[in-house]
């Protein structure tokens, strides 16, 4: 059984509520240890085609608070804990790398989905969906793009992950009033940046090894830049941008546009770099329609 942090008690969102509840936990055995990955997810609707939601950079399934319950009203709706992440089990000698975290997910995915899917991956988690989507493409009916990474090249910060550096990098990450500045530039309707959104933000932080992981992520490079294998991304896309992104800006929603052979791209109003968490009900009617037989 998951056990929830102990820090819980701030939460005020019916949504966050909710979603801290339904969080279950599964040994996920994979090739990249003998022994089984506590992996955490939540999953809920009826229907034949399954929607798996992948979460950002240093998240967790949270982040999906808002829209998750929205898209669980019309299919059977999935979201899980990236390896190295969230509340996902963060076992001694993995490297937390891209690598690891497509083979972690792909035995998730086989485990406990095992049909073809919709993959829908928000900031890095659109990275995480892009790479998936590459090596299985069978897997994937469509992927949705949210305000997604994956066009930039390798950060050079790796090279200078050393002790006392490392830890140094992760303590400032962890400050409170860090995150919330982080969450303020997310938002365009900067009252969205609540105290509930910053518990949401930081209750993966009580994790074991939760700094550990970020540097062993940071220093195997983290995810680069997708561009010249875009071409070969056959799935149908649909990529969905806030006009007022400040985190990633919006160059990129038109690269993804010009790269990728099949594609539609809807801009989201008065949004920042979450439309799944400022504006979710206009997300999720584009992530519902994108699935009609007609599209």
């Amino acid at each position: 059984m998951f056990n929830l942090p102990l820090d819980n008690q701030n939460l005020t969102e019916t949504t966050s509520i909710n979603l801290l509840k339904q969080i279950r936990c599964e040994e996920i055995l994979t090739p990249l240890s003998s022994d089984p990955i506590l992996t955490t997810y939540v999953t809920e609707g009826r229907g034949e085609t399954p929607i798996l939601l992948l979460h950002g950079f240093d998240s967790s399934l949270l982040e999906f608070r808002r829209l998750f319950p929205l898209l669980a009203k019309h299919h059977p709706t999935w979201a899980v804990d990236l390896l190295g992440f969230g509340f996902t089990q963060r076992m001694t000698g993995l490297s937390f790398s891209p690598r690891d975290i497509k083979t972690h997910l792909y035995y998730f995915w086989k485990t406990l989905i095992q049909k073809p899917m919709i993959l829908v991956g928000a900031s890095m988690g659109g990275a995480t969906a892009i790479d998936f989507s590459l090596t299985y493409p069978d897997m994937v009916k469509k992927l949705i793009l949210i305000d997604s990474a994956g066009l930039a090249k390798p950060p050079t910060i790796g090279k200078f992950m050393f002790p006392p550096l490392d830890y140094l990098s992760t303590a400032f990450l962890r400050n409170s009033w860090v995150r919330q500045q982080i969450s303020r530039v997310a938002y365009y309707d900067k009252s969205l940046a609540s105290k509930d959104a910053q518990v949401c933000a930081a209750l993966h932080l009580q994790c074991p090894r939760w700094s550990e992981a970020l540097i062993t992520f940071t220093k195997s490079g983290g995810y680069g830049c997708f561009t010249e294998y875009l071409s070969n991304l056959k799935i149908p896309t649909i990529i969905i941008w806030g006009e007022n992104d400040k985190i990633l800006g919006t160059k990129d929603a038109t690269k993804f546009q010009e790269l990728i052979p099949d594609n539609e791209l809807i801009w989201i109003a008065k949004c920042g770099h979450v439309p799944h968490l400022e504006q979710p009900e206009i997300t999720a009617d584009n992530v519902i329609q994108s699935i009609s037989p007609n599209k």
